[in-house]
């Protein structure tokens, strides 16, 4: 009887400690918040049967540029994002924004939503997946699932009803000089030029 409880007590304690140090699948789990921060990222996107390429910035809330590189019909245009309002630029020439980047200009500003809302938390929740923070929630224009890394930079975000997927590859965080910053460099490089008179 006794090597039945002492073989019993053995065994529970090795499912225990195994269980406890396997990592969480499925649970509630929080991470450092890598979104916060100013940061670019090579990007793919897919959206219905359209695959695109470029590189994304995130400046800080709501400001953001993407410059695409493929397909042809966006090969060089870059749309900024501030304050609600979406320019396009093309070879140092502004215009509207084309028709063929419609579509994609409705879904960054899903994906600048998803981001930018969850960048204010102290911290990021959602649900382990496969060394994954996954992070769901529903905008306007549909439910998304937005995927960290273990320090919390953005890998994917996922839009299953619009069939919207975009996956970020060797994520870096930047320096935004500040406005100050800038008006600074700007008056040294005018008297610079007036000195050089």
């Amino acid at each position: 009887m006794k090597r039945l409880i002492t073989f019993m007590t053995s065994l529970t304690l090795a499912v225990c400690s195994v269980s406890c140090s396997m990592p969480a699948t499925g649970g509630n789990s929080a991470r450092e918040n890598g979104l916060s921060c100013s940061f670019g990222s090579p990007v793919e996107l897919t959206l219905d049967d359209m695959n695109a390429e470029g590189e994304i910035r995130r400046m800080g809330d709501g400001e953001w540029v993407v410059e695409f590189s493929s397909p042809n019909t966006l090969s060089g245009v870059e749309l900024s994002f501030s304050e609600g309002n979406v320019t396009a630029n093309y070879k140092g020439l502004n215009f509207s924004v084309p028709k063929s980047a419609l579509p994609v200009k409705a879904m960054i500003l899903n994906l600048i939503e998803a981001v930018d809302s969850n960048a204010r938390l102290d911290k990021l929740n959602g649900s382990e997946n496969q060394g994954m923070l996954e992070i769901t929630g529903t905008l306007e224009g549909g439910d998304y699932v937005l995927r960290v890394d273990g320090e919390g930079y953005i890998s994917e975000f996922e839009m299953p009803n619009n069939k919207l997927k975009m996956v970020f590859t060797d994520v870096k965080t930047i320096t935004v000089p500040s406005v100050t910053e800038n008006s600074q460099t700007a008056n040294t490089q005018a008297l610079q030029e007036v000195t050089a008179e």
